[in-house]
């Protein structure tokens, strides 16, 4: 993990300034998204249960305003993210490139030609990929979840303690799958690498099997390497199909939660109905953050790798 901080960092230290636009412009979305929720438990609490249209009208106006400068910083977040993430992909590729031409013919036999062929198109995609995702939720998920932490306590402390049973569950689920998964990620990279082997000796010595009548036995290699791949894959993949229902059946059961204690907090007087929709949002958005910052998590081993 920390190899693969170090590399990453030193190759977008260029970009230190359309870094610190992504985090500045970040920071405001994540404001902006926790701030959304009390204007609309205000809306709720002083416009709609007083019958005060004009109030309801004058709050929602900010909250359309709001909603629109969100968008529009949105936007220009994922356009620099975007940008510095292509420019990190380029730049490895070409010191790929140059470095591996500067090999000689032992190194390049000691790594191999489908290796050195794989670092140099899906490897450096790889990382390139949890550049981009880094940019887009790492700075995002910690900030929404700690935030959203304050809020939903400054909402209601007696509620808030639901989310030392909710998070803990959904940690060990999440551990679970991430223990199963990772694994799986390092063998896919050594499949890939036996798949494109297979690929290249064929297409480099087509002649040759053909002259001594060997496509039946290069084809038998080529499928038994892509079976060997799919199988993986499709396990990886059936762990991804069980990670989301996993997640939203959390997710759903922490609404059901939330509103049936919140319900006994309204008719009791202690809690506002707005603030109950506010702290939904916010426990939402919290689960939502741990959600992301899992989904990163899951890109790391395949960059290390």
């Amino acid at each position: 993990m920390g190899a693969v901080v170090t590399f990453i960092s030193g190759y977008l230290r260029p970009y230190r300034m359309a870094l610190v636009i992504v985090v500045v412009l970040t920071t405001m979305q994540v404001i902006a998204n926790l701030y959304l929720p009390f204007l609309n438990a205000d809306i709720i609490n002083n416009g709609v249960v007083t019958g005060d249209v004009g109030y309801i009208v004058r709050v929602g106006a900010i909250m359309l305003g709001l909603s629109l400068g969100l968008a529009v910083i949105s936007v220009i977040a994922v356009y620099y993210s975007a940008r510095t993430a292509m420019a990190f992909g380029r730049d490895v590729r070409g010191n790929l490139f140059r470095s591996v031409e500067r090999f000689s013919l032992r190194e390049v036999n000691q790594f191999g030609a489908p290796s050195l062929i794989t670092r140099t198109t899906n490897d450096v995609q790889q990382v390139q990929m949890l550049v981009l995702m880094g940019l887009t939720m790492m700075i995002a998920a910690p900030l929404t979840m700690i935030g959203g932490v304050i809020m939903a306590l400054r909402t209601d402390v007696e509620l808030s303690a639901l989310l030392l049973v909710i998070i803990p569950v959904m940690g060990v689920v999440i551990a679970i799958l991430m223990s199963k998964m990772v694994p799986l990620f390092r063998v896919m990279q050594v499949k890939i690498d036996r798949i494109n082997g297979v690929l290249r000796e064929n297409l480099a010595g087509i002649r040759v099997i053909r002259a001594f009548v060997r496509t039946d036995h290069e084809q038998e290699r080529f499928a038994d390497a892509n079976e060997d791949l799919t199988d993986t894959a499709l396990r990886v993949t059936r762990l991804f199909a069980l990670t989301m229902p996993s997640l939203m059946l959390i997710f759903n059961l922490s609404s059901v939660a939330i509103i049936w204690f919140g319900g006994h907090l309204v008719d009791d007087g202690n809690m506002q109905i707005g603030d109950l929709t506010a702290f939904l949002s916010y426990m939402m958005q919290i689960l939502f953050s741990v959600m992301m910052a899992v989904m990163l998590m899951v890109m790391v081993p395949r960059a290390a790798a």
